[in-house]
């Protein structure tokens, strides 16, 4: 007699399983809330009980750990001690195992879930069970994903669950178990207070698509993505081919971008990963018209995100622009209708991109930044600083305007997301210039400041770490920059305010340094 040994908490094409391997000659055993569904379906049904000659018990928490259930995964059939046992024992050969596990992801993800009900999603039996059966894939199947299904039930049926198929599902089994317990272990570790960096890093990611290349067209890539944290990850899209490698790299620095920006319509465009336009305004259609006209060339096949709904009017605008993506918390009809006449333009619907109160509770979640470095990960807490709640002292004779004080935080905000060194020079919630990844401060600032031209007059300029010299105060005193911001803490920072008072700028310390490598 085959045994096939089903046990699962996503019901999703069970009983056209359970038919499959029924045609197919195996017997079915089953568990519980798995078999009850089963039965009620007209499915013919052996209980673990029948197996186990043990009642289920404790809650159910304990049913599969029995020798007659482990030992039907576990036994080597070309050993004959272990064929004497199982037959000394009433052990029965099981061939395939299906099992998915308790949803404790799914649990935990619930806003109100408490702590006990957390632990209650703890499976033990099918971990287990699922080990069992993979370590001794030589003879069993093991499957975990309703996703394979099909595949099972044609081999099955055709005879073919060959050694080959049975390690590759092994495989897949051990993935699946060592992602549980990573969410489990990650749940219960942040819970601890003192337990920020524990001593082993156990991280999950799933794939979410394949990538038809990387940064490059020579390397392979795929797509995974973690614990969803309300960024790009979660995004919808309503049209447009499928997302690039360095599609999801921008996108995701224009909507962190753009979450730094909650009481006003705020319109990003990102392009090769650094911001090439950034600019508020009263509406979605004022703020993408600034920041459109901050680098009219760079904008030609870049991303751009919008913190409100884009109307017909802006899609109208957008329409004349050659762009990548646009993302935004929704899309007005008629916006769609404009929008989705290019075919191959992709439009990301973020619904939380919107929500103030969701900006900003993102904006303070408890995350973290990961950067691989040849065979190690360096981990760290995200930058969440909320710029505009950062000090600001005036430290120069010269006190900045209501106006330039204003734009002093967008500048703040915006250099934040611009690669270091980094220097951005803005004018009334625009950004003008920017000069970001240069090895030197005065470089970045020249750089910003040569982009701002003309602009640069009466605008304003930030910095994401301290000025080690006065030349930066004195290329912004040449341009015109009437006030400056920067975190301070240099030896020379002196040298840096007579500067800046020998020329009437005034300069404000934040006290925080905001490095992007």
């Amino acid at each position: 007699m085959k045994y096939a040994l089903l046990s699962v908490s996503d019901k999703t094409n069970l009983t056209e399983l359970a038919q499959g391997l029924t045609k197919a000659g195996y017997k079915i055993i089953s568990t519980g809330g798995t078999a009850k569904t089963l039965t009620e379906s007209g499915f013919s049904v052996t209980s673990i009980e029948d197996i186990t000659e043990f009642p289920e018990c404790m809650d159910g928490r304990l049913k599969t750990l029995h020798p007659r259930i482990s030992g039907g995964l576990l036994g080597v059939r070309d050993n004959p001690e272990h064929l004497s046992t199982m037959q000394e024992h009433k052990i029965p050969f099981i061939d395939i195992l299906v099992v998915n596990l308790y949803p404790f992801k799914e649990t935990i993800s619930k806003p109100n879930h408490t702590l006990e009900e957390a632990i209650e999603k703890i499976d033990i039996g099918g971990p287990t069970m699922i080990r069992a059966g993979a370590k001794n894939h030589k003879y069993v199947a093991v499957v975990t994903d309703p996703a394979d299904y099909e595949e099972l039930i044609h081999r099955a049926e055709e005879d073919t669950l060959d050694e080959a198929y049975r390690y590759k599902l092994a495989a897949k089994a051990f993935r699946h178990t060592a992602a549980y317990d990573a969410h489990i272990s990650k749940y219960l570790t942040q819970t601890l207070p003192d337990e920020l960096f524990p001593e082993d890093l156990t991280l999950t990611f799933r794939r979410q698509s394949d990538m038809r290349y990387g940064e490059n067209p020579h390397q392979k890539a795929s797509y995974y993505v973690g614990d969803s944290q309300g960024s790009i990850e979660d995004a919808e899209v309503l049209h447009g081919k499928a997302l690039s490698f360095n599609n999801i790299a921008d996108a995701h620095g224009a909507v962190a971008l753009a979450r730094e920006f909650t009481d006003q319509p705020v319109c990003v465009a990102v392009k090769h990963a650094t911001p090439c336009g950034v600019a508020v305004g009263s509406s979605a259609l004022e703020a993408y018209t600034a920041a459109y006209e901050c680098d009219p060339t760079s904008i030609f096949g870049g991303i751009v995100a919008f913190n409100r709904e884009v109307d017909e009017a802006t899609a109208k605008k957008m329409y004349e622009v050659f762009l990548e993506v646009i993302i935004a918390p929704a899309f007005s009809p008629g916006a769609l209708e404009v929008l989705t006449k290019k075919k191959n333009l992709r439009l990301l619907r973020l619904p939380g991109l919107g929500d103030l109160n969701k900006a900003d509770s993102h904006r303070k979640a408890y995350t973290f930044e990961f950067k691989s470095v040849g065979g190690g990960l360096l981990i760290q807490e995200s930058d969440a600083n909320d710029i505009g709640g950062e000090e600001h002292n005036v430290v120069t004779e010269t006190t900045p305007t209501k106006e330039a004080m204003a734009d002093l935080i967008f500048g703040m905000k915006v250099v934040k997301h611009v690669k270091s060194n980094a220097i951005v020079v803005v004018k009334n919630g625009c950004l003008l210039g920017q000069g970001g990844g240069s090895v030197s401060r005065i470089w970045a600032a020249e750089a910003a400041l040569a982009r701002a031209g003309d602009g640069a007059k009466g605008a304003v300029l930030a910095s994401d770490a301290l000025f080690p010299f006065p030349d930066v105060v004195e290329a912004c005193a040449a341009a015109g920059v009437t006030a400056i911001i920067q975190p301070g803490g240099s030896k020379n920072d002196q040298a840096s305010i007579d500067a800046r008072n020998q020329h009437n700028i005034a300069m404000i310390f934040t006290g925080v340094r905001h490095f992007r490598h």
